[in-house]
C-alpha cells in the first residue's frame, strides 16, 4: 500500500452504500425465486428422499443449496425435463449467483487499490493549477471565487488534516490532500512543484509562515498568497517568500467601519467579494487607443494602474500617462 498516494482524496460521485446492498441482495433473492419457481413448475421430475410431493418450501430449498453449491443430494432431477432446466435455466443463474457474490467481495477488496492507483494517475498529470493549504470557510470560499473567475474545477486542489474540511472538497468536487502542510510530502502529494499559484489559508500565523518557507523552498517561482491574523506576522510572511499578504483583521475592521458611513459603499465590496455577484476586480494589459495613448478596454472601470508591482497616483491615470507595460485594475461586470 502507498501511503504518499493514500494521502489523495479524489472526488468520487455520491452513492448510497445501503442501496447499492439492497440492489445487490434484492438480485440474490430474485435468482433463488427464479430457480424455485422453476423447480416447483417442473416438480414432477424431482424426486424428494422423503417420497413426498415438491412443495414450494422444498423449491425454495433446493434453490438456495442449489445456488450455494451445496449439494445434499436430497431432491434431485430425474426427468429429461428437469434435467434440461437444470442445465439451460437453473446452471446460469447459479452461475451470475457465484459471480454476483465474488464480484462484491473483489470488489470491496480493490476499491482502495483502485483509489491508488487513479491518484497515481492524476498526480502525473497535474500542473499549473491552485494550491489552498487549509480548507476551512475562508479556504472553500478561496475555491469558489477562483471557480467564479473561471479556474477550472480539475485545477484546484486543497490540503487539509479535518475530515469535515475533506467531506467538504467532495461537495464541491475539488481533490482534497489529507495532511499536514508544513511538510514537504504532502506539499509534494498536491504538486506545490508543478502549481501555478498556492494559498496559504491556515487558521495560525505561525503555521502560515511554516508553510510560506517550504513552499517557496519547493517552487522559487510560484505565486504564493497568504493570509495573515494579526498584523504583527505580516512581515515575517513577506520576509519567507509571500508575494501577497492579506491581513484579514484589519480587512474586517476596515469594512465594519466603512459600513458606518455608506451603504452604497458596502453593497459593492459585498458585489465583489460574493464569487456569484455581478462585479469583479480583474488586473488586465491596457491597449492602445484612437488618440495613440493606452487606456482601460471599453466597459471597465479603472480602480488602480500599476508599475513595477506598485501603485501609481491617481494623476497619472488622471493625465493618460499609462505605458504599454503597465497592469490595470479594473472593475468589470461578470
Amino acid at each position: 500500500m502507498d501511503e504518499a498516494f493514500d494521502l489523495i482524496r479524489l472526488p468520487q460521485p455520491r452513492r448510497a452504500p445501503g442501496a447499492a446492498v439492497a440492489r445487490r441482495v434484492g438480485l440474490a433473492v430474485g435468482l433463488v425465486l427464479f430457480i424455485a419457481i422453476v423447480v416447483r413448475v417442473g416438480r414432477g421430475g424431482y424426486v424428494d428422499v422423503a417420497s413426498g410431493p415438491i412443495s414450494f418450501l422444498d423449491a425454495l430449498y433446493y434453490a438456495s443449496v442449489t445456488v450455494t453449491t451445496t449439494g445434499y443430494g436430497d431432491i434431485t432431477a430425474v426427468s429429461s425435463g428437469a434435467r434440461l432446466a437444470t442445465i439451460v435455466l437453473i446452471t446460469p443463474a447459479r452461475i451470475v449467483f457465484l459471480i454476483l457474490v465474488v464480484g462484491t467481495t473483489v470488489e470491496v477488496l480493490t476499491e482502495q487499490s483502485r483509489q491508488l492507483l487513479a491518484a497515481r494517475r492524476w498526480r502525473k498529470t497535474l500542473q499549473d493549477h491552485h494550491v489552498i493549504c487549509g480548507f476551512g470557510q475562508t479556504g472553500q470560499a478561496v475555491a469558489l471565487d477562483l471557480l467564479a473567475r473561471g479556474v477550472s474545477i480539475d485545477k484546484i486542489v486543497a490540503i487539509d488534516t479535518d475530515p469535515v474540511a475533506l467531506e467538504a472538497c467532495g461537495r464541491i468536487g475539488i481533490v482534497g490532500v489529507r495532511g499536514d502542510a508544513t511538510r514537504n510530502a504532502v506539499l509534494d502529494q498536491a504538486g506545490v512543484t508543478d502549481a501555478k499559484a498556492v494559498i496559504i489559508t491556515p487558521n495560525r500565523d505561525d503555521t502560515a509562515v511554516l508553510i510560506t518557507l517550504s513552499v517557496r523552498e519547493m517552487n522559487p517561482g510560484v505565486r504564493l498568497v497568504a493570509g495573515a491574523r494579526e498584523q504583527e506576522n505580516i512581515h515575517f510572511l513577506e520576509q519567507g517568500g509571500a508575494d501577497e499578504v492579506i491581513d484579514a483583521t484589519a480587512t474586517v475592521g476596515r469594512f465594519l467601519g466603512l459600513g458606518t458611513q455608506t451603504d452604497g459603499a458596502v453593497d459593492v465590496v459585498n458585489d465583489l467579494l460574493d464569487a456569484a455577484g455581478g462585479l469583479v476586480l480583474v488586473e488586465i494589459q491596457p491597449v492602445l487607443g484612437h488618440d495613440g495613448r493606452y487606456w482601460a478596454p471599453d466597459g471597465c472601470e479603472v480602480v488602480a494602474a500599476m508599475r513595477d508591482g506598485r501603485r501609481l497616483p491617481s494623476s497619472v491615470l488622471q493625465r493618460g500617462d499609462i505605458l504599454a507595460t503597465d497592469r490595470l485594475v479594473v472593475l468589470q461586470d461578470r
